[in-house]
């Protein structure tokens, strides 16, 4: 028998997100950002789930061609750009779109696709300071690449450093519109966050990723409060029970000292498989539909839990590490990180299944 753990994707509640979405950004188009194979949640899979999505955003082109391979005509973008001569033709070829945010990325596409048009997005640095071109040179580079090449369109971009926290996006959205009110073209700025909270950034075409998967992208609203569903749940088992008396150690090192008689539940998950290793003592999982809290250090491939309020838990009751019940960016929290994370980091030898078959997504 299998190790019981598994991470269940709920596509019905993915397409609900992007509903949420849409009705929050209903002029815009959406670029569904489906990266790091989908936030953790299966690249092809949600690629295939969310057709209604406008285009599909990532960032590895390997991800692109292998969208294309698979039949999906729809837009791919790009988000980092390309990184040599080879991935330029590969943009020609399969009609991808390609985020332009460096000088080296001009130069390498002037000396290569002249003749061939491309679609591409330019993006300005508004206070990210990660990738993009400062306000400044936003009209030079935009005029160069108009001049030198034959391009199928040109669309402006930004990216905003705190729409999720306190700066919000007065000072950086004024900077882009301003620097790009001149030039032609459609604008994208707008990322989870920003769709959710500020309506005046939504332009053209909006990206939302976490919000898709069902995380809150801000640390003082939760998910379910802005009516989001998780789209991952990762659940395991009670695989043993120990009967720990009070001054007893679990765990490695000994970092937990039994303060009283303990049943101690020993859960078939690890870091290994994706768990955060710093999660504290207190971190809450699901045992049988009800909270119990973490005990002792995070081991390799299995977590120890305080079972002394829950008799009736016993060796096979099926827990929730996050998910369904139980958010993930409660847990992250307890972490010390975020919900992208702990998404991203489940293990690729956890078992997958779809909870509701794409045959049941609108």
């Amino acid at each position: 028998m299998p190790r019981p753990l598994i991470a269940s994707i709920d596509l019905q509640a993915l397409a609900h997100n992007f509903d949420l979405v849409k009705r929050q950004a209903p002029q815009s188009r959406i670029w569904a950002v489906v990266k790091s194979n989908g936030y953790g949640h299966g690249l092809i899979r949600v690629a295939r789930a969310l057709r209604r999505a406008d285009g599909l955003a990532v960032v590895d082109i390997a991800d692109a061609v292998r969208l294309r391979e698979l039949g999906i005509r729809k837009p791919i973008l790009l988000m980092q750009g390309v990184n040599d001569p080879a991935e330029i033709r590969a943009c020609a070829e399969d009609s991808l779109h390609t985020v332009i945010h460096s000088i080296e990325q001009v130069r390498m596409i002037e000396s290569l696709l002249r003749r061939r048009p491309l679609d591409v997005y330019l993006k300005m640095n508004s206070g990210m300071n990660r990738l993009g071109f400062p306000p400044s040179q936003i009209v030079d580079i935009y005029r160069r690449l108009t001049a030198r090449l034959s391009l199928n369109s040109i669309t402006l971009m930004t990216h905003f450093a705190d729409a999720d926290g306190s700066g919000g996006v007065a000072e950086p959205l004024a900077q882009f519109l301003d620097a790009c009110s001149y030039l032609q073209g459609e604008r994208c700025a707008a990322n989870s966050a920003a769709i959710l909270r500020y309506p005046q950034t939504h332009l053209d075409w909006v990206r939302p990723g976490i919000a898709l998967y069902g995380s809150s992208p801000f640390a003082d609203q939760s998910a379910s409060d802005l009516g989001l569903l998780p789209v991952m749940t990762f659940s395991s088992a009670v695989i043993a029970v120990q009967e720990v008396p009070r001054g007893a150690r679990v765990g490695y090192g000994g970092t937990y000292v039994a303060p009283r008689d303990m049943r101690v539940g020993v859960i078939a998950c690890g870091y290994a498989d994706g768990y955060p290793r710093h999660a504290a003592e207190g971190t809450p999982v699901l045992v049988g539909g009800l909270r119990a809290p973490l005990i002792g250090r995070v081991s390799m491939e299995m977590i120890t839990v305080d079972l002394s309020r829950l008799p009736e838990a016993r060796v096979g009751s099926e827990v929730v590490l996050w998910g369904d019940g139980l958010p993930v960016d409660e847990v992250a929290r307890c972490a010390g990180t975020v919900g992208y994370e702990l998404l991203t980091a489940v293990s690729a030898r956890v078992p997958v299944e779809e909870r509701r078959g794409l045959e049941d997504v609108r």
